[in-house]
């Protein structure tokens, strides 16, 4: 049974570990753009090289982007998305949506889709097709000695 003192396991704490800090997930959106080399993140992203120097090798050593030698001399590298890494595109979609829909007058950025519609992103179950709401969600703990209100 759990303690009142561990927190609940949970993979969104774990993906934030990686992910979490806002220059991780500025940075992964300039790589998906097809931006790879420093400078230009740097640019891109505001942030300063230090921060964003340590940002890149958390991402490469976390398997979320690689380094590509581009020059040898002096020794530079581009930055590209792993396949692990082109996954959290979906977050990034949605992440925009909400800002778009509660941040924004005019959202900076519309994602334009292969039907010719502007995107509209949505959460759909693989199962059935169908699009998920909250109300058709239910927690199913694999923890044991947790619930919904915590350690039991």
């Amino acid at each position: 049974m759990a303690s009142s003192g561990i927190p609940r396991p949970c993979s969104i704490a774990d993906t934030l570990g990686v992910i979490g800090e806002k220059y991780s997930l500025l940075v992964l959106r300039e790589v998906l753009f097809g931006v790879n080399r420093f400078d230009s993140i740097v640019r891109n992203i505001g942030a300063p090289r230090d921060v964003l120097a340590a940002r890149l090798r958390r991402l490469a050593d976390a398997g979320v982007l690689e380094k590509k030698l581009y020059n040898e001399r002096p020794a530079r590298y581009e930055y590209h998305a792993t396949a692990v890494g082109r996954e959290l595109r979906p977050v990034l979609l949605m992440l925009k949506e909400w800002g778009d829909r509660h941040l924004a007058d005019v959202p900076p950025l519309v994602w334009e889709h292969s039907c010719g519609a502007d995107l509209d992103p949505a959460i759909m179950c693989r199962a059935c097709g169908e699009q998920v709401r909250t109300a058709d969600l239910t927690p199913r703990f694999q923890v044991p000695g947790w619930t919904a209100q915590g350690a039991s």
